[in-house]
């Protein structure tokens, strides 16, 4: 696997890394396989968060024995000194480690990222934790343009992380202001949250952008890991062909799209709002009716059932109109629904 330099960091990093999300749904077991295989592989970047329930534990658990194999990365939603210093601390015992390499503040809004940088917040935590050895790099994530460009100001940013695929190229421009400012810039979403399916196809994309440092595809089983080490390590540029499977993809999926982060839950009634539009993707983009319809079904709940309180949205940080696309969900599968009751009454 190439390795580069992350950015003013100096950190020595695998141009593939490992996302965190998606090791909340595997095991212990399956979680030190990964490592180990990661390895043997040469993919030394691990990106995690205090967020994702269990993965720093499992991470750290996974990790006994191996931790001076890898670069570690965490990062908290918290945005006061003490709440990032309490924090720190967890971060430190769930890894099973004295040193965490890049800390990130995570996902700020603009006016949270103030709060960050004003006295009694956050950053000063970020500061003394780096002063006293226990990490050694900050950085930022963020999923909007807005505050993407806001961190490339800010002197104690070392490193960015931001979506980057096929269909999300809206960064494109700052990603490479931060490349050219020295910033390590760590490629999150490389699969549009599972939107796009083909992995090859999405990896070797990120891929192709130079500003991109690092790419770190989500993954909970060692067949993935093998799947996006392969796609990282196909050789030459984009054909013509995946070129027009990309525009393909872009004509199909637009930009208002469920990443599956699950950032918008819980939801007040209870409805699993990603398995609902998950369910539709299946339904719109590739017209298995019956089956999208009994994945729908299980999800749990109806997109009807939705109050409109909003809440959701309020979390969500691509700004989705959710309640409109769950009204948009709704109607559909009534009408596949009403579609499927038809063909049975006339058979």
């Amino acid at each position: 696997m190439q390795t580069v330099t992350l950015g003013r960091t100096g950190l020595r990093v695998s141009r593939m890394g490992f996302g965190g999300i998606p090791i909340q749904r595997a095991d212990a077991a399956t979680a030190r396989a990964i490592v180990e295989r990661m390895a043997q592989l040469g993919v030394n970047y691990i990106d995690t968060a205090r967020g994702y329930t269990v993965s720093e534990g499992l991470l750290g658990e996974a990790l006994t024995g191996l931790r001076d194999r890898f670069v570690l990365a965490t990062k908290s939603m918290a945005r006061t000194r003490e709440a990032m210093e309490a924090d720190v601390e967890t971060s430190l015992a769930n890894l099973r480690t004295d040193y965490i390499d890049m800390y990130q503040v995570h996902n700020p809004s603009i006016a949270e990222l103030e709060a960050v940088c004003a006295p009694g917040g956050a950053l000063e935590a970020l500061q003394a934790a780096k002063a006293a050895g226990k990490i050694g790099h900050i950085g930022l994530t963020a999923h909007t343009a807005a505050v993407l460009e806001r961190a490339l100001s800010l002197d104690w940013v070392e490193t960015v992380m931001f979506p980057y695929n096929a269909v999300e190229t809206q960064g494109e421009a700052l990603i490479r202001q931060a490349a050219e400012r020295g910033l390590g810039v760590v490629c999150m979403k490389p699969l549009a949250g599972g939107a796009i399916e083909d992995a090859t196809l999405a990896l070797r994309f990120a891929a192709s952008e130079p500003a991109v440092t690092v790419i770190i595809p989500g993954i909970k089983s060692v067949d993935e890991l093998e799947q996006d080490f392969a796609a990282l390590n196909a050789p030459g540029p984009l054909t013509d062909a995946e070129r027009a499977q990309i525009e393909a993809l872009r004509r199909t999926l637009g930009t208002q799209f469920c990443r599956r982060c699950d950032y918008c839950q819980p939801c007040t009634v209870g409805l699993k709002i990603s398995g609902l539009f998950l369910a539709e993707g299946y339904l719109r983009r590739y017209g298995l009716r019956d089956w999208a319809i009994q994945r729908y079904d299980g999800v749990g709940g109806n997109a009807g059932d939705c109050i409109g309180c909003g809440a959701c949205e309020a979390r969500c940080p691509y700004e989705l109109p959710i309640r409109q696309m769950l009204k948009r969900c709704a109607g559909a599968f009534d009408e596949a629904k009403a579609a499927a009751r038809a063909e049975r009454e006339q058979a």
